[in-house]
């Protein structure tokens, strides 16, 4: 039997703050259970009692269809949309889930402890778990997969950015010594330096739990601990799920016997017709005006209070003509202060969410600090454009050609034109947007939650990330985060975070006009398919109810 970790002595402090109100309880869940503190812990800190699972009333059996986009599948550490990982969640599952109330629940790892100064982590490995070859399950299959993932080598493999503090510098690996097995259910993190969000990244999409055998495509030999096997799979049209039969999943749930994911495009008229001809029972995002019409339909609907959004973004080391056009602040200072975020709210994502601030850090990060809103001038933006000696160049902004990411880019260009800077729209079919997104010099991307504000910060924008898409480098921000990285209390970590939120408006990396609220429909008799603030779809929780 396993000892239960010891309360982390972080965690009554949060308790006493939610108690004084100074602290939301989504806040209070995710900062305790990153520390290694049950959820059921948590909330009897609270003094409440877990939410109750709902598995009693579930059926089994039956196919569940869910109208989703079908993306091309590869190494899962080099996954960058969330519906890949819900196709493969039927097979590949994680060391931890994030749950739709903002704790961290395990999952292959059955618990965690984290010293004071989160600089060693010690993981405990679920007993029981078999991969379904018949494999045991154990600590060395968690500390290949970690080391996997820091391995900065591999071209687009984002997970080594959430692992940089176990990463050596100079290799570009993990360095020796902080992956250590203890024994065949125990392993040790020994960090370069300490880093709150290592729990964190392990719940996040491209951290998926793969075999030893693994060749790079999850499709090719389907090893892993979940409960499902995929049986069909083609890009843009259709993937299949079907229960595992020879396989004795650790898990409670896996009712469906088959799970299918069929793709309507981007355009919701087309994801409104199927559900009108009865063909999904089940949709991954409702958008826009539709979501008034789902609800009239008499589905179901589920909304999270998120942190995705979408950034219109400047690329810094990108080359037009020869020149860097944006690697001049007072070109990309120009162009925020031109756009008026509430504006791009409106016409874009019909006021469904909150305004928000040029710095990618959300009222809903524990650690976010209060700034005052950006500056709007138009007048101010086009004398800036016109000191930058960029008055007659014209920008192309170049978006995705769904709605909400087109309508949104639609306003922003309005706006920019409005203040007399030259601007043509370039709209693009996802097949081909998405194959150079990094590389665009202005364009729009869309983000999805993370738990913590960090986390965002280091993804998207320290130095040389593969997902730093606005090639955006800068000494004092990398060492600020890094400092931030290494403060366990989100209060404490508050006054960097204001820094770095400064640094991000004060060089203008982005334009971020808005933070989303996500809706999804379904049939009323569906189970388990609630809105996940990352969209995530946890398929061992579908299912009909009794």
């Amino acid at each position: 039997m396993t000892p239960s970790p010891q309360l982390h002595p972080a965690a009554r402090r949060y308790a006493d703050e939610v108690a004084a109100g100074t602290l939301s309880r989504r806040e209070f869940l995710t900062r305790a259970t990153s520390l290694g503190v049950s959820a059921t812990a948590a909330y009897g800190l609270l003094g409440l009692s877990a939410p109750a699972r709902a598995a009693a009333h579930v059926q089994q059996g039956g196919t569940l269809r869910i109208q989703s986009s079908v993306k091309a599948l590869k190494d899962p550490r080099t996954f960058d949309w969330p519906q890949m990982s819900n196709v493969t969640r039927g097979w590949l599952e994680y060391l931890v889930e994030y749950q739709t109330d903002g704790s961290f629940a395990p999952s292959l790892l059955e618990a965690w402890e984290i010293n004071e100064d989160a600089t060693q982590y010690l993981l405990t490995v679920r007993e029981g778990v078999t991969w379904n070859n018949g494999d045991p399950f154990t600590a060395e299959d968690v500390a290949r997969n970690i080391t996997r993932w820091c391995d900065k080598g591999v071209e687009g493999n984002s997970m080594a950015s959430r692992m940089a503090s176990l990463v050596d510098t100079e290799t570009g690996q993990a360095r020796e010594g902080a992956i250590e097995v203890v024994d065949p259910r125990t392993v040790r993190l020994t960090l370069n330096s300490a880093d709150i969000t290592l729990i964190a990244g392990f719940s996040d999409y491209p951290a998926a739990i793969v075999h030893s055998s693994f060749s790079g495509d999850p499709l090719e030999n389907p090893v892993g601990t979940g409960p499902y096997l995929p049986e069909e799979f083609e890009v843009g049209i259709k993937a299949t799920l079907v229960r595992n039969p020879d396989h004795q999943w650790w898990g409670e749930g896996a009712y469906l016997d088959r799970i299918e994911y069929i793709d309507y495009g981007t355009e919701q008229s087309a994801v409104f017709s199927a559900v009108e001809a009865d063909e999904v029972d089940m949709v991954y995002e409702s958008l826009g005006d539709y979501i008034t019409l789902f609800d009239d339909f008499g589905w179901e609907k589920s909304e999270a209070v998120t942190a995705n959004t979408v950034v219109i973004r400047a690329n810094q080391q990108a080359e037009v003509n020869g020149t860097k056009p944006y690697a001049d602040v007072r070109v990309r200072r120009a162009l925020a202060l031109a756009v008026d975020n509430a504006v791009c709210l409106e016409l874009g994502f019909n006021n469904n969410g909150l305004v928000a601030e040029n710095h990618h850090v959300a009222p809903l990060h524990p650690e976010y600090a209060e700034m005052p809103a950006p500056e709007h001038d138009p007048v101010a933006a086009l004398a800036l454009m016109e000191e930058a000696g960029l008055a007659d160049f014209e920008h192309e902004l170049i978006s995705i050609d769904d709605t909400w990411r087109k309508n949104t880019t639609d306003a922003v260009a309005a706006q920019l034109r409005d203040a007399g800077i030259k601007v043509k729209r370039t709209i693009l079919p996802g097949a081909t947007f998405w194959n150079d997104w990094v590389g665009y010099p202005l364009s729009s991307t869309d983000w999805a939650q993370r738990p913590l504000g960090v986390q965002v910060l280091a993804l998207a924008y320290r130095s040389g990330e593969p997902w730093n898409e606005t090639g955006f480098s800068n000494a004092d921000f990398d060492a600020t985060l890094n400092a931030a990285l290494a403060i366990a209390d989100a209060d404490q970590r508050r006054d960097v975070m204001a820094k770095l939120q400064r640094i991000m408006r004060d060089e203008g990396v982005v334009i971020q006009p808005y933070w989303r609220a996500i809706y999804r429909h379904y049939r009323p008799e569906v189970v388990g398919a609630e809105m996940h603030p990352t969209f995530e779809i946890h398929v061992a929780k579908l299912g009909f109810a009794a």
